[in-house]
């Protein structure tokens, strides 16, 4: 099984930044296929905002392109979401995601808040 646990999260002011963390345990590590971030925000369905291959392919939603990266070497080191000039739309809770062999595998979450 993989456990994922997420950090980074807090408030920021519009135009401001953080980093999200990711961190996969377990013993079926080595057979993540990827990782993503989704994100939920109040009223609305969580959706894909970023993901990475263990190959080093990347895909963005189209509202986060140029704005937010997503990085990391699965399954050793923590998989990142940088975000930079953060918009109030952007507010939600932001989960981690892994798909391994046929299996989803979810962090808890960490609330991201952007607001003056």
């Amino acid at each position: 099984q993989v456990q994922l646990v997420e950090s980074g999260g807090g408030l920021v002011q519009p135009g401001g930044s953080l980093r999200l963390s990711c961190v996969a345990s377990g013993r079926s590590i080595s057979n993540i296929y990827y990782m993503a971030w989704y994100r939920e925000a109040p009223g609305k369905h969580r959706e894909e905002v970023a993901m990475l291959t263990t190959g080093g392919r990347t895909t963005y939603k189209d509202s986060v392109k140029g704005r937010f990266t997503i990085s990391g070497d699965i399954p050793r080191n923590p998989v990142y979401l940088q975000m930079n000039s953060l918009k109030p739309e952007d507010t939600a809770v932001y989960y981690c995601y892994a798909k391994v062999d046929g299996d989803e595998h979810w962090g808890r979450g960490t609330l991201v808040t952007v607001s003056s």
